[in-house]
């Protein structure tokens, strides 16, 4: 069982264009503390040579390399195979700089359910999201990136799927849809997805296309990328991408600047999620004016349009933290929440700066919401545990609802 899950993990990790490093490290688990001939083996059979043509070629080189050298260092045979192709990508591949522009792959996320899971998806074991993802997020295609916040959100959702099934929900900045798709995995009645950047909108709804999701403005599609793997074929080990193709996704381009009841008629959602929003202080107001809308229409109009120099508050006392009652009240909410009761708000973020964070705390305090601190009481099952690059530590979850 151990040799299953360190060979899972090492497809996986793989998969996901983990950071070099992290894939060795499960390499060398797999071995038993080194690449052994036989872990070259299941790497060539199970990860490279089904990744040839579709894999990112410059990830796949570096890739190649380190693992060469890793071998040679411990005094080891090296494949023949990896020789081999190592040398066609030094002919074909000879820039070794950094990835530049706006470069995008293909990424494949597993979250893979603990045999004691209690979800419906333990006997799934494994659920692949194929994802088209920006590699350079320097560049300007921070909405093209896999955020951790996001990852993090879409455990979450896996870990308490009662919380979602049958619910509206509406995702503010969903970037590359990872969270829209968890939500139509575990039966969201509708699913509305949002951003503000029309190039991270088209990319998203590329990779809906890819998890079998229709869009609103689409034929429902049933064909997987021509560029993707069987999902039979990961690590050997039985996956599924467990997505009705007929489920359609509503796709919204919506700058937080521009949001206004008008635009958000019908939206109605049980549930508002939103992951890694809190980050530009110039875009707080509008983000918070839009989660007002959307938590409770009724006192929307008593917020401070975006811009205003009263909507900015001092620092706000975030001293307490939720308590086992209160998370099990959110629970409830979020399970019993309908159109015409007030909506529940889920925000997983990562506070890069306390000034920040205290700025949305005062717009939202401003705007009659309420936040709670779920982070210690309400944990999601850890669904990536090849992540190594993944740090669910510094991530928080909080809930938002009205007063």
């Amino acid at each position: 069982m151990e040799k299953q899950t360190a060979s899972l993990h090492l497809v996986s990790a793989f998969l996901a264009m983990e950071p070099t490093d992290c894939v060795l490290s499960h390499a060398r688990s797999l071995g038993g503390g080194s690449v052994t001939v036989d872990v070259q083996r299941f790497v060539w059979d199970h990860c490279i040579s089904k990744a040839i043509g579709k894999c990112h070629a410059p990830y796949l080189k570096h890739f190649l390399k380190k693992l060469i050298l890793e071998i040679e260092a411990n005094r080891d045979d090296v494949l023949d195979e990896l020789y081999e192709l190592y040398t066609e990508f030094m002919t074909s591949l000879k820039d070794e700089n950094a990835v530049k522009g706006n470069v995008r792959a293909l990424k494949y996320i597993s979250f893979i359910f603990p045999d004691d899971a209690s979800c419906k998806d333990a006997m799934v074991r494994k659920l692949v999201v194929p994802l088209h993802c920006s590699l350079n997020m320097l560049e300007g295609d921070t909405g093209c990136s896999i955020w951790p916040a996001s990852l993090f959100l879409s455990e979450f959702i896996l870990s308490f799927p009662d919380m979602f099934s049958g619910k509206t929900c509406f995702e503010v900045g969903s970037g590359v849809g990872l969270v829209g798709i968890c939500l139509s995995h575990v039966k969201a009645s509708k699913v509305i997805l949002s951003d503000g950047d029309l190039s991270t909108l088209s990319n998203m709804k590329l990779n809906l296309k890819m998890n079998q999701l229709s869009t609103s403005d689409d034929e429902p599609e049933s064909s997987q990328c021509p560029d993707s793997f069987e999902p039979a074929q990961i690590g050997g080990i039985r996956t599924e991408i467990d997505i009705v193709s007929s489920h359609q996704v509503k796709c919204l381009h919506l700058p937080w600047e521009c949001a206004s009841e008008i635009e958000l008629q019908g939206s109605e959602p049980d549930i508002i999620l939103g992951a890694d929003v809190i980050y530009d202080p110039l875009c707080l107001p509008h983000l918070v004016h839009l989660l007002s809308i959307l938590v409770d229409k009724s006192k929307s109009s008593q917020f401070p349009r975006a811009g205003c120099d009263s909507a900015i508050g001092n620092s706000h006392d975030y001293s307490n933290r939720c308590n086992s009652q209160d998370v099990e009240a959110a629970r409830d909410r979020a399970g019993n929440a309908s159109p015409t009761k007030h909506p529940i708000a889920y925000i997983s973020s990562v506070i890069r700066n306390a000034n920040t964070f205290d700025r949305f705390l005062a717009l939202v305090d401003k705007a009659n919401l309420t936040v709670a601190d779920l982070t210690g009481t309400f944990q999601p099952a850890s669904l990536l545990p090849y992540m190594q690059s993944y740090d669910r530590s510094s991530i928080r979850l909080f809930r938002l609802s009205s007063k």
